[in-house]
Order: structure tokens, then C-alpha cells, then sequence
């Protein structure tokens, strides 16, 4: 549903100066020298008066929506001041908030604190983030800040200590005349947040587009030297991004920006966007791997796009004065859906993808989006407003749960806007227009928050293409229907289609799960020995009794295997009285179900629509000439 209410657009500083008469700064000393053993040691120093104080730990942090704070990891907390230890004691009700009293005429307080980085490879910033040859710092793990004050207010002092040898990158500022050392200007802490530093042995950094100020720099490191051998193609596909965003945004809201890139196995894989820079984690093998480069291939884009689109321009319920106040997620679809349409599309206009491949990827997500019987109890804005609730949600039976679909099928409904745009402007306009208007506000400037609501959305669109848009997004948002929005995709000219054929991006998505998608056929897919990893509601699989964590052991009476299971699924065609039969493993009990299932293996495609406009053909097409340099393919 459409929020009615009217919010004043906001407009907030991201680096005010620093005011003339303001307290010291707090100094934040982090060591990353145990890096590679899993802990991190850092020591601050609070300007303080006498008498209560309280300390919290951030909670909910940008990009992330949620409260993922891991203070369950903070370790080792010990205060000094005068050389005597302090008690401190943690609120019983606010488990981020820490009171100690000040001493009388103590104005320095003193801090110790590790960070355990023991997390698994699975969520965001909390999650794993450092290896035996790396690390990616997230600032706001090693830190507490006085409560009650806007983090714009609040300066902090940064330094870091890395193992020798190693190499860093950062969107900090270093003072000058220091070019080798680990100091840093001192930044108000939401800026400090919003800059966290890639540290690493095998480290590699590029310059991209160099033709275009302000620097755009790719900082690599990875697990070894060998996961660093980023072909010329590639990198000048990285390049045509940052010249393509330019032509799409028509502005930049940053001094500077660094692709800050995690190349390794033994981190969490995610995107986390940030104003001047973008922690990007994947597979140690990305560059060297042609699957794991198709699979990886809108990361980038869709951080980067970020940086317009949730940093600049970021909806007013996701705005708060510090990282204790709760935020508000109902326009994610904005935040996240508009992000991923355009990070998508920049990675086939800029290279990164071919137009086959992203066509190969919207068949493959908009697909598992019709597949998904959670729609017909939980809308697409429910998705956005619970999302806090949503990212740690367990993926067995995801698709009757529904996830953070306002990515996904946030996607298709920006892919219907645009093709609608162009369909009624007979393609003189097109989502391009919109987002030159929209993100590419005032042109060039600083960091800073320009803040929106939905109202907003609407009247740059109708400023665009005169249409009934706040009926066509209530619409897509409130929709209880079995089927997802694939309006988009008929109006650029396709349709979604099966075959017995494998789509390219499900085809690299098996390769890497070591697994097999029978979704469209039978009803599941499994992963690594054979283990299903989830079973779609309604299915065949489904009404034989299958489930998560379930796993194969026999396939018509012969031990289970990938080519086996595929190999089924085939024969079965045209046998209408053999059935597939399986042997399953529950947790050590048995059972075996009798599948009736005879239309051969089914893979999403889309297929052109004759005659049709192809506006989605258009859609990817560069806006700007690109260098001719290798293919990054």
C-alpha cells in the first residue's frame, strides 16, 4: 500500500565541518596484526567531564536494514582513567548500552576493547571478515560513541596498525605529508561508518577510467596472488561502468570512490554500498573463473548504482540521527529494487555481462519469482517493511515464507515502469530520463543525504511521462497473486518460456552449489551430496513428503548422483507408468517416494515476441562509446 503521508524533504549533511569550539576528538587505534587469527584490538580515548556517562555500541547500521550490531563479539572491555580501572555495567533493557561514572577532575577516559571476527561466512558486515592473508575493517565493529549525540556531531580520531607487508585501502583521507603511514583526518562517525578499509597481503589496486574525475579506484585482495590476475577485459568493462553511470546519473556525490574487493573463500559473499566506496565480497576465483564471473557480474554495478540511489537520494524512514534508532523499511523497493533493475542493466551496458547473459539471468529470476506460493498470503510490500526480519531468515521453504523479494521482483516493477515509459512516450523517453532527474539532483556535489518519500517517486515520473503511477505501484505492492509482474518483460518484447535446455545463469549456479535445479520439473534442488536444499509448496516433491535438509540416496534403485537425477528426469519423459523413484535419508530414517512426473527437464529462457518492440533490447544498449579494448568474456 502507498504511504499517504506527506514527509518535508530532508537534507542532511554527510561531512559537516568540523564546528570551532567542539570537544576533542574521540582517537580510535585499531590493530589488525591478529587479523589473520580471527580478533581485532582497538583502543580509544573519550574526552570526558565527571559524573555519568553512557556508552553505546552501534545497532543498526546503513545498508543492512537491520539491527546487526554484533555486540556478541565484542570482547575484553576495560576503561582507565588516571591510571585506575573503572566499573562499568551494561543496561539491563538496551544490551548496546554500556554506564560507567567519570571520576571527579578526570578529563580523559581510556578504552580497551577486541573485536572477535568469529562469525561464518554467511550475513553481512558480522559475518566473516578476515583470512589468513586479509581483512575488510568495518569500523563501527571496534567502537562505542557517547549516547545521545547525532553521529554527524560526534568526531572521531582513526588510525590502524596492519601485519607488515600488507597493503590497504580506504575512502579515509590521510594527512598530508604522511604517505606511508596508517593516520587518518578526523571524520564525523557516520562518515566513519560509512568508510570501512580492505587490508590484505596479495593486493592490487587499479585505476579505472581515468579520463574522468573525480579517481575511481578497484582495490583487490585476495587469498593468494593467483585470484588477482584480472584480465584487460575485465578491467575495461569496470571502467565502462564508471562511464556509464555518468551518463545515466548525469552527476557524482562523491570525492573520490574505491570498489573495495574481497577475493576469497573464506569470507562472507555480500555487497554492502557505502557513499565513497563499496565493500564487495566474493569467490577467491571470480577473475579467474567464468562462471563465478558470470554469477558475480552485477555486484559491482549494484553497489556502486548505491551510491546515488540509497546514499545520496535515501528514503526519509531509512534517515536517523545515530545507530540506535530503529529504521523504517517500507520503500526498499525503491532502495533495493530500483538498485538492482539499474545495477543489472549497467553490467550488460557496460560489458560486464552480454545482453544473453542478463537476458539468461531476468529468465532465471523472474522465474523462481512465478514459482513462489508465498504470494498468495504475503505482499510485496510486507517483504520491505519486515525486512529487519527477513535477512537471518532461515531459506528452507523460502518460497512459501517469501524472502527480501522487493530485490527480485522490485526489479520487474521497475523494468514494467521503464518499458512503460517507453511504450507510452513511443520511445522518446525512457527510466534513463527519471533517474537523470531523480539521483542526478543538483548535479555534482559533496557527500550528502537528500532524503525522499513516495510522493516523491511519483512526481518525478509523472515529470517524466504523464501517467497514474501511485495506482500503478499500489498495485505491485499490495498484489496477492500466484503469479509475479511479468508485464515488463512483454513489453520489452519477450516472454518467459521453458525448454529442456539449461539456462546459462542456472547452469553456473549449479556448477558453484555442486547441485541440481529440478525446480521447474520436480519441485526442488539440491546442493552439495546430494542434500535438498529447498522444496517448492505445491510441487510434486512436495506432495510426496520431501523437504529441506533431506537427501538423496538412491535414483531408480542406483546410488544417487547429479548426471543420475538429470538423467531420470529425462527418461521419464513420455513413460507415463515409471514413475522416478528415490530413496531418502531424514535424519536417519528411510523412505521411498514414487515421483509421477513425465514432461522432461524444464529451464526458464525468454524468448522474442515477434513483431513486438524489443524495448528491452534498447534498454541495454551503452549510452556511451566504449574503448575497444578485449572482451572481458
Amino acid at each position: 500500500m502507498l504511504n499517504r503521508i506527506l514527509v518535508p524533504a530532508l537534507l542532511v549533511a554527510f561531512c559537516r565541518t568540523i564546528p570551532a569550539q567542539v570537544d576533542p576528538p574521540i582517537t580510535l587505534a585499531v590493530d589488525l596484526i591478529d587479523a589473520p587469527r580471527k580478533m581485532l584490538h582497538a583502543h580509544l580515548s573519550f574526552p570526558v567531564q565527571p559524573g555519568p556517562l553512557t556508552l553505546v555500541y552501534p545497532k543498526w547500521l546503513p545498508g543492512e536494514h537491520g539491527p546487526t550490531g554484533p555486540i556478541d563479539n565484542l570482547a575484553g572491555i576495560t576503561f582507565r582513567a588516571n591510571g585506575k580501572t573503572l566499573p562499568w555495567q551494561r543496561d539491563d533493557v538496551d544490551m548496546f548500552a554500556i554506564h560507567l561514572t567519570v571520576p571527579p577532575r578526570v578529563k580523559s577516559l581510556d578504552c580497551t576493547l577486541d573485536f572477535l571476527a568469529t562469525a561464518p561466512a554467511s550475513g553481512f558486515s558480522a559475518g566473516a571478515s578476515t583470512g589468513p592473508n586479509l581483512v575488510m575493517l568495518s569500523w563501527n565493529e571496534v567502537l562505542l560513541y557517547p549516547l545521545g549525540k547525532p553521529a554527524a556531531d560526534v568526531i572521531f580520531e582513526p588510525s590502524v596498525k596492519i601485519p607488515d607487508g600488507w597493503r590497504f585501502a580506504t575512502a579515509l583521507t590521510q594527512p598530508s605529508g604522511q604517505p606511508d603511514g596508517a593516520r587518518f583526518e578526523p571524520v564525523p562517525l557516520n562518515v566513519l561508518v560509512d568508510s570501512p578499509l580492505l587490508a590484505g597481503k596479495f593486493f592490487k589496486e587499479i585505476s579505472l577510467a581515468e579520463e574522468i574525475k573525480p579517481k575511481h579506484l578497484l582495490d583487490l585482495a585476495a587469498d593468494g596472488p593467483e585470484d588477482l590476475n584480472i584480465t584487460a577485459g575485465q578491467t575495461a568493462a569496470l571502467a565502462n561502468l564508471v562511464r556509464e553511470t555518468g551518463a545515466l546519473y548525469k552527476s557524482r556525490h562523491y570525492n573520490s570512490y574505491h570498489f573495495l574487493v574481497t577475493l576469497s573463500d573464506d569470507v562472507a559473499h555480500f555487497g554492502l554500498e557505502h557513499h565513497q566506496s563499496s565493500d564487495d565480497r566474493t569467490d577467491a576465483r571470480t577473475f579467474v573463473d567464468e562462471d563465478l564471473y558470470l554469477l558475480a557480474g552485477s555486484l559491482l554495478p549494484h553497489e556502486f548504482t548505491h551510491s546515488w540511489n540509497g546514499k545520496y537520494r535515501r528514503p526519509a524512514g531509512l534517515i536517523t540521527t545515530d545507530y540506535q534508532q530503529p529504521m523504517k523499511g517500507e520503500l526498499l523497493w525503491v532502495y533495493e529494487g530500483l538498485t538492482e533493475y539499474l545495477g543489472d542493466v549497467l553490467a550488460a551496458r557496460s560489458g560486464i555481462w552480454t545482453p544473453d547473459q542478463y537476458r539468461s539471468y531476468l529468465a532465471a529470476s523472474a522465474a523462481e519469482l512465478d514459482h513462489r506460493p508465498g504470494r498468495t498470503w504475503r505482499d510485496l510490500e510486507d517483504t520491505a517493511t519486515a525486512a529487519q526480519i527477513l535477512y537471518g531468515a532461515n531459506e528452507h521453504w523460502d518460497n512459501w515464507r517469501r524472502s527480501v523479494d522487493y530485490y527480485s521482483e522490485g526489479e520487474l516493477i521497475w523494468l514494467d515502469a521503464d518499458t512503460m515509459i517507453r511504450k507510452l512516450s513511443a520511445g522518446k523517453k525512457s527510466l534513463n530520463d527519471f533517474c537523470a532527474r531523480f539521483l542526478g539532483l543538483g548535479g555534482d556535489t559533496p557527500p550528502k543525504v537528500v532524503s525522499y518519500n513516495l510522493e516523491d517517486v511519483v512526481e518525478n515520473l509523472n515529470a517524466i511521462q504523464p501517467y497514474d503511477w501511485a495506482s500503478f505501484f499500489d498495485q505491485r505492492l499490495a498484489a496477492k497473486a500466484p503469479h509475479a509482474p511479468l508485464n515488463g518483460i512483454a513489453n520489452g518484447g519477450y516472454r518467459l518460456e521453458y525448454t529442456d535446455q539449461q539456462n546459462e545463469f542456472i547452469r553456473a549456479a549449479d556448477s558453484k552449489m555442486r547441485g541440481v535445479n529440478a525446480w521447474y520439473s520436480l519441485g526442488f534442488v539440491t546442493g552439495l551430496d546430494n542434500t535438498i536444499t529447498d522444496v517448492l509448496v505445491g510441487s510434486r516433491a512436495y506432495e510426496a513428503g520431501l523437504g529441506p535438509s533431506m537427501k538423496l540416496v538412491a535414483i531408480n534403485g542406483r546410488r544417487a548422483t547429479d548426471e543420475l537425477l538429470h538423467q531420470a528426469i529425462r527418461d521419464a519423459k513420455g513413460r507415463a507408468n515409471e514413475p522416478i523413484e528415490l530413496i531418502i535419508d531424514n535424519d536417519g530414517f528411510f523412505k521411498t517416494v514414487k515421483l509421477d512426473y513425465h514432461n522432461g527437464e524444464r529451464y526458464p529462457h525468454l524468448t522474442r515476441i515477434e513483431g513486438a518492440p524489443a524495448y528491452l533490447d534498447d534498454i541495454l544498449k551503452p549510452m556511451t562509446a566504449h574503448p575497444k579494448l578485449a572482451s572481458a568474456h
